[in-house]
């Protein structure tokens, strides 16, 4: 063997194996999904992105004899650290092989970097922070991911566990068939609290579309301010993030909870996109387009949601505004056509939306670790 070295992505070209080495790891896994390399690239892209105006990346490969065995990233993320008034560095896209000197070389090299930047802790992985993809998967491995969450082998939480990381918080992810349905019980308690509460849910407006977001970002960064891990995004990168999922997202599934003409609640639940994108091996072009209307329109290989977010603002919690959304996302997605959904992610600590979720008839299927370790 080679000697290993650890270098920076400065080029194009190193960022364009940057994103390409999971493909080659992950080649034989059934259960990976391929991103779409254009829609990476412009992740990547700190001029369009508008993260990159309060954090600071830097991205690594691992070497081995003229080719990528590894990568990692390292991200200071200011708004966070402001917010929660700590000095948390993140590591994420961590991937490598089953190779303890391999993932030690590219865990001590986030670490130094995070170190020298006045970091005290290293956290993740963040891939780069909890409104992206996070975790680590720890159980649920014969399943393939859903739309915007990741996937890695069993060996990478024991390979950072091995290398010193601690648990932080675990996220489940919940499961409900159309087969197992929402009790007929739950149905009627939540009809009656909507005709009770004065709370009007109802369907986004798509003629409103601008004003809707922001409706929903008024929401936002006041319903998740006091949970653990939240990031508060300004209007320019809620736009952004807003503007990614309406390529796929399903208006009749994005719900937003009114009382006396104020939003205070909203939640989103998108097409699980990945059961189509795992035919594409991350090319649109130049069948890929074709291939992604055969999967999604065609041959109706979508049957699943992703409930991806659901806030209310702390004044109105208690009042049976997650069941309301809960039924009404079930319900609506079983007119649509839909055949399961996927509830994530939800902290371990979030004693209420778990149990709420289990309320419905969810049941946890799959569990997400964020570890941590002092620097």
């Amino acid at each position: 063997m080679g000697a290993l070295d650890i270098v920076e992505v400065e080029t194009g070209a190193q960022l364009d194996e940057f994103i390409d080495y999971p493909n080659r790891l992950y080649a034989k896994c059934k259960q990976y999904v391929w991103p779409l390399k254009i829609e990476r690239r412009e992740f990547f892209d700190q001029q369009r992105n508008p993260f990159y105006k309060v954090a600071r990346t830097k991205l690594f490969l691992a070497m081995q004899n003229g080719e990528v065995c590894g990568r990692i990233a390292t991200c200071i993320n200011y708004t966070h650290n402001d917010f929660h008034q700590e000095k948390a560095g993140f590591f994420g896209f961590f991937d490598c092989p089953d190779d303890f000197e391999i993932a030690t070389r590219l865990l001590k090299v986030a670490m130094i970097t995070l170190k020298k930047e006045g970091m005290e802790k290293m956290r993740g992985p963040m891939n780069f922070s909890t409104n992206h993809e996070i975790g680590f998967l720890v159980e649920g491995y014969d399943l393939p991911p859903t739309v915007m969450m990741p996937y890695n082998f069993p060996y990478m939480p024991r390979l950072a566990e091995k290398f010193g990381l601690k648990k932080v918080m675990d996220l489940i992810g919940f499961l409900i068939t159309k087969d197992d349905p929402i009790p007929e019980r739950i149905q009627r308690v939540v009809t009656r609290l909507q005709e009770r509460s004065g709370i009007v849910v109802r369907p986004l407006n798509e003629r409103d579309f601008d004003n809707e977001v922001h409706r929903m970002l008024e929401v936002y960064n006041q319903a998740w301010a006091h949970n653990w891990g939240f990031v508060p995004m300004d209007q320019q990168e809620f736009f952004y993030t807003v503007k990614q999922m309406k390529q796929i997202y399903d208006p009749h599934l994005v719900f937003i909870a009114e009382h006396e003409g104020k939003p205070v609640a909203f939640s989103v639940a998108l097409p699980d996109i990945n059961q189509a994108l795992i035919h594409l091996k991350g090319k649109l072009l130049p069948f890929g387009i074709l291939k992604l209307l055969w999967h999604t329109k065609i041959s109706k290989k979508v049957t699943g949601l992703r409930m991806i977010t659901m806030g209310v603002i702390p004044q109105y919690h208690k009042r049976g505004i997650d069941m309301m959304f809960f039924v009404n996302t079930y319900n609506m997605g079983i007119q649509r056509g839909y055949k399961w959904a996927e509830l994530s992610w939800i902290l371990e600590t979030n004693e209420l939306m778990c149990r709420a979720a289990e309320d419905m008839g969810a049941k946890p299927y799959k569990k997400y670790r964020i570890m941590e370790m002092p620097l």
